[in-house]
């Protein structure tokens, strides 16, 4: 079988490396873009759900959220309903760096497609959400700390 998660892996770090040499200047590091593109995109998003939906543990989410704010990029408000819970919202700031990060993703869009269809494009974004998909399941089994059985 051909090593394709080997190869998203692959994608994925190049990217991951490009962006944080880039971003540094702005100061964000180590993959915060991910965070603030996701604020930006979902304002009012809790901790928890943004966690899951970049995909990393509470604790990483909670580290990476901290330095932002420590930063300036992000702030935290209380929920109009439940003050136990925080929103995370942009701040000025952030809101001033959120199209430069977009424009950055848009071009790394049309690098990573380059050569390819429209048709062969939507090919692979719903054949690589099936792959996302099936991870997920393990992704949610092991989070609650369990262990894969192969």
């Amino acid at each position: 079988m051909k090593e394709i998660l080997r190869e998203i892996g692959m994608i994925a770090r190049a990217l991951d490396s490009i962006s944080n040499v880039e971003f540094k200047e702005i100061e964000l590091t180590k993959g915060q873009y991910l965070y603030l593109v996701r604020i930006g995109e979902n304002p009012g998003i809790i901790q928890e759900k943004l966690a899951e939906m970049i995909k990393v543990d509470r604790t990483t989410a909670a580290r990476a959220i901290k330095q932002l704010e420590m930063k300036g990029f992000i702030e935290r408000k209380d929920d109009d309903r439940n003050k136990k819970i925080k929103k995370l919202y942009l701040t000025e700031k952030g809101e001033e760096l959120f199209p430069i990060i977009k424009r950055e993703n848009e071009h790394s869009n049309q690098v990573a497609l380059a050569g390819l269809s429209e048709h062969d494009a939507e090919a692979l974004f719903d054949l690589l959400q099936k792959v996302r998909k099936n991870v997920e399941v393990d992704w949610e089994f092991v989070k609650k700390g369990n262990k894969r059985t192969y």
